[in-house]
């Protein structure tokens, strides 16, 4: 079973570029960048939860930032030397899916800055019901 192919059925152009190419989308144009409704952010591919809205915050860099995951378990920490920098690449825990990198620029309580692409996520409200998604 080819599981590239699998992902490409299940992701958009973008996701899968995003999400499984380790890409990014452009600064300001994400559909979770301004999102301010409360809930949670699921991983796009597997489903896993990922963030709450609690945590989301605007930093002001174009995409959507939290100062912490729902837990640690629910990330995994990668260094990053692409693009002649060093940088932290935050993936999906549960799938490896890339999300985005974690900056150390954050506001309290952690000081951290989770800089994810829309694009990785999905989101579910938490007055909505969803097969897939636990709250």
């Amino acid at each position: 079973m080819d599981k590239n192919a699998d992902w490409r059925k299940k992701l958009t152009t973008e996701q899968y570029r995003i999400a499984r190419k380790g890409g990014t989308e452009a600064p300001f144009s994400g559909a979770y960048y301004q999102h301010k409704e409360t809930g949670i952010y699921y991983c796009v591919c597997c489903n896993a939860p990922l963030f709450h809205a609690r945590q989301k915050y605007d930093s002001g860099s174009g995409w959507p930032s939290y100062w912490a995951p729902l837990n640690d378990a629910a990330v995994l920490k990668v260094p990053d030397y692409r693009h002649g920098m060093v940088r932290t690449e935050i993936c999906c825990a549960q799938c490896n899916a890339h999300l985005g990198h974690v900056f150390e620029d954050g506001p309290p309580p952690t000081g951290l800055r989770y800089c994810i692409n829309s694009a990785s996520l999905s989101f579910l409200a938490d007055s909505d019901t969803h097969p897939g998604h636990e709250k």
